[in-house]
């Protein structure tokens, strides 16, 4: 591979006119800029990339930490980001981890090996004060509320939302009301769960234990629901279900099976993704994309300022009536 040493001997010029035509620098002649360029060619020569980004101490990429990159809750927040950093000339560099600490653990050493400039997280299984740690080497962003650390948010109240939906169940007459969720002990899931106790009781309603359908995260989960209610004692006559593919899956198993929505079972989705418009879902838009799109520019934002305090957005919630209710 030829040197700019090489290049500059090709090109009958200094070392620093290479330099400068690499570097787009404005002041050069035009004949000697095109020296430059024709012996770049004739010498087939490639910049390293790694020692410009090492000179100019940005890689220019942003990482992002996700647990799989199939799942339409996670792309909806990537396509926001990605809008967000194609705007910037920035490259996102996305790492599935699968909920595995350990993997989670390579990425932030990623950046502290200064491999990206910052890093936003969708989701995860490290402890906030573990992941804090490695606020020092790039801005760090979560796709949750976080306060009093050395870390920025951008979130919706998840215990807001379901207060909504439960109180709207409610009106609707409906008092056996069950909800479902992907992971138990994540920050969301224990945000709904509480406005789900909090809420029944104050209706004066039962927070069932029983009816907390866990591990249910697309649309076979949701299919599969319709058996787990049918052989129960006593079913649920409405579901919260945590992601509109799982509801989808349970209505359309439920038509199947002679069942009816909303009269034998009320159904409330999230996250208002389009078949839950292609169905009439009623839903909780969660803003996912504008989530992406405020992550993204918060860490760019601290990336160019070359630091800054840690910010902290909340999006509202958007509740959409259909006809599942």
């Amino acid at each position: 591979m030829p040197n700019i040493k090489q290049i500059a001997e090709a090109a009958g010029v200094s070392v620093t006119t290479v330099s400068r035509v690499l570097n787009g620098h404005p002041y050069v002649s035009a004949d000697k800029r095109a020296a430059v360029e024709d012996a770049v060619r004739r010498l087939n020569y490639s910049r390293n990339m790694n020692a410009v980004h090492l000179i100019k101490g940005i890689t220019q990429t942003v990482g992002v930490i996700l647990p799989n990159i199939n799942h339409y809750y996670f792309a909806r927040i990537m396509e926001g980001m990605a809008q967000e950093a194609l705007k910037c000339n920035y490259q996102l560099m996305l790492c599935q981890t699968d909920y595995r600490p350990n993997e989670e653990r390579k990425v932030l050493e990623m950046l502290r090996n200064k491999q990206m400039d910052g890093l936003i997280i969708c989701s995860r299984a490290l402890p906030l004060s573990e992941i804090e740690t490695y606020a020092g080497y790039g801005p760090i962003a979560l796709c949750e509320r976080v306060s009093d650390r050395n870390l920025s948010s951008v979130y919706i109240d998840h215990y807001a939302s379901f207060q909504t939906a439960i109180r709207y169940l409610w009106e609707q007459g409906r008092r056996r009301i069950a909800f479902t969720i992907s992971r138990r002990n994540s920050p969301s899931s224990r945000s709904r769960l509480l406005a789900y106790t909090d809420t029944l009781t104050a209706l004066g309603g039962q927070a069932r234990e029983d009816w907390v359908l866990d591990g249910c995260i697309d649309w076979e989960e949701g299919a599969a629901l319709v058996d787990r209610l049918l052989a129960m004692n006593e079913r649920p006559d409405a579901l919260l279900i945590t992601g509109d593919q799982v509801a989808a899956g349970f209505i359309l198993t439920a038509r199947l099976r002679g069942l009816d929505v909303p009269d034998d079972f009320a159904v409330i989705g999230f996250d208002n993704q389009p078949i839950s418009s292609l169905l009439g879902i009623t839903t909780i838009d969660n803003r996912l994309s504008e989530i992406g799109e405020r992550a993204f520019s918060i860490v760019h934002t601290q990336i160019t300022a070359g630091g800054g305090t840690p910010a902290s957005e909340e999006l509202g919630f958007r509740f959409i009536e259909r006809s599942s209710v």
